[in-house]
């Protein structure tokens, strides 16, 4: 595992069946930077160069919306999950 799964096995994740992140596939191919590759925490993004097309692995997703910050292209549609699905933080 690395250092990353180690830190994402701390947080309790409840996942929806139903990807909340949704990027628009057009504009992820015109993007040159691919930022939210590398500026999630989680890496909850990553680009598939063969398939032209971006993986989303949403259910490690904490909710921080950096990659919606990042976008350039500012096209990426995200909510919060619903009801009680998504992260749960805890104070420790």
């Amino acid at each position: 595992m690395t250092e990353l799964d180690n830190k994402l096995a701390t947080v309790k994740y409840s996942p929806d069946t139903v990807s909340h992140l949704k990027p628009c596939d057009e504009d992820c191919r015109e993007c040159m930077s691919k930022c939210c590759t590398y500026i999630c925490p989680a890496g909850v993004y990553e680009w598939s160069s063969e398939k032209q097309k971006l993986i989303i692995n949403f259910e490690n997703c904490l909710e921080c919306g950096a990659c919606r910050i990042v976008c350039e292209k500012q096209s990426l549609e995200w909510e919060y999950p619903k009801g009680t699905k998504g992260v749960t933080f805890k104070n420790s």
